[in-house]
């Protein structure tokens, strides 16, 4: 595909656009300056972040150049959620979480060569604007009624909840950030989610109210799962880029566990593999599903562009040496640690001894009974750290603390297939 316009399509990023063949036109004749805005509205990226971010990847590997916009002002306030009032963090809070997010963006975007993306920062045009300019040189613009036809301000207007003036306004800090752009770098196309088309559009409108002059903006759809199941979430919560608050290998595991319904469509989003590549994969499900190639694939393209090459081989590493087909004793502590958080290990309290293998795997939640644990170590079913107890094993024995990995904890399975573990404390 030559056409950017088309390639987003062909992966599912099109949901709505302000002037698709104009726009076209305007990135055919190119290089178009274009930007994104992320607001620090919490210590990380999520995986909505990740479709921007992507998507404004493809459009710098077409020639074009990316603004990476960190709301240090916008994050301030935060955009109107459906549900109610932001929480507003303090300051010095929020200028901590805008460099955790411009370090999370910097490995995702080119910042070299003749289209090198540049970070910025709507802090630096609001931080020394009077109420009474902004007032006067952007609110004169806007008309009210227009705002409160924006789906998110209707919503709470609609609500028990209501909307602040300062969520309301939210939209008019929005469009005055593509009109500074403009007037600073060039820029005439906003990407951003759906779900943000009328902020996303409030820049377009005043930038045509104020310099007469028509620019753009591109929505992705709001990715979904086949099981109705909200997209980027696990029992555990939601699925952020940093790795200490989404370990790499929890990371991996939410994209090896993609549905066979929706993984074909998630390589389109989340990778970089072309058509005929994604088309082999896609053949490969349907013949052989159980291997879960495409699943692995996207796992394996997806973690390596968050975390590196070096973390993807790690948590594989420990997710073959769970099932014993690795060596335990070569993870590293966090690895290890987060690999059996994943599977639920409990915290197991200990004194001097350590608890018989009866009770370390009653503990673990492997067996639900000291009887069910007898019989799994008479039958050869028992293993600790990948070795098989011995039928013959006394049930009442004990691991020494040599057997701790790490110092702190035992990696247990039954069979083949069940995992658990213990880290004892």
């Amino acid at each position: 595909m030559t056409d950017i316009i088309d390639e987003l399509h062909w992966r599912g990023l099109i949901a709505l656009s302000t002037d698709e063949q104009a726009l076209r036109a305007a990135l055919a004749a190119g290089p178009v300056t274009y930007y994104c805005g992320f607001d620090p509205t919490a210590p990380s990226l999520h995986m909505g972040n990740l479709v921007q971010l992507l998507t404004m990847r493809r459009l710098q590997d077409a020639g074009h150049r990316p603004l990476a916009l960190v709301g240090g002002a916008t994050g301030l306030i935060g955009d109107p959620k459906m549900t109610g009032e932001r929480t507003l963090n303090a300051p010095d809070i929020v200028a901590g979480w805008v460099e955790r997010i411009r370090r999370q963006i910097e490995p995702l975007l080119d910042f070299s060569g003749p289209n090198a993306a540049t970070m910025v920062n709507n802090l630096d045009w609001t931080a020394g604007l009077s109420a009474i300019d902004f007032l006067r040189d952007i609110g004169k613009h806007f008309r009210v009624g227009r705002m409160l036809s924006k789906e998110s301000v209707s919503a709470r207007l609609n609500s028990e909840q209501g909307i602040s003036f300062t969520e309301f306004s939210y939209q008019i800090l929005q469009g005055m950030d593509f009109l500074e752009l403009k007037r600073r770098y060039g820029c005439i196309l906003q990407t951003g989610g759906s779900d943000q088309w009328g902020n996303l559009t409030s820049g377009v409108d005043l930038i045509h109210r104020v310099e007469q002059e028509s620019v753009h903006a591109l929505a992705t759809p709001l990715i979904t799962k086949a099981d109705g199941t909200k997209f980027g979430k696990t029992e555990g919560g939601t699925v952020w880029l940093d790795p200490e608050m989404t370990s790499p290998y929890a990371f991996f595991q939410f994209w090896l566990n993609s549905d066979d319904r929706d993984v074909i469509n998630y390589l389109k989003v989340f990778t970089f593999r072309t058509a005929d590549e994604i088309g082999e994969l896609e053949k490969e499900l349907a013949e052989r599903p159980a291997a879960r190639t495409a699943q692995r694939a996207l796992a394996r393209d997806v973690t390596t562009l968050v975390h590196g090459a070096e973390e993807t081989e790690r948590v594989e590493a420990a997710a073959q040496a769970l099932f014993g087909f690795g060596t335990l004793q070569d993870l590293d502590a966090r690895t290890l640690g987060a690999a059996l958080a994943e599977t639920g290990a409990p915290r197991v309290e200990t004194g001097d001894e350590l608890p018989t293998y009866v009770e370390l795997f009653v503990q673990s939640g492997l067996v639900p009974s000291r009887s069910a644990a007898r019989r799994a170590l008479a039958e050869g079913g028992a293993y600790v750290n990948n070795t098989r107890l011995d039928p013959g094993t006394d049930p009442e024995a004990r691991p020494s603390h040599d057997d701790l990995l790490h110092g702190r904890w035992l990696v247990l399975r039954r069979g083949k297939r069940t995992v658990g573990g213990v880290e004892l404390a």
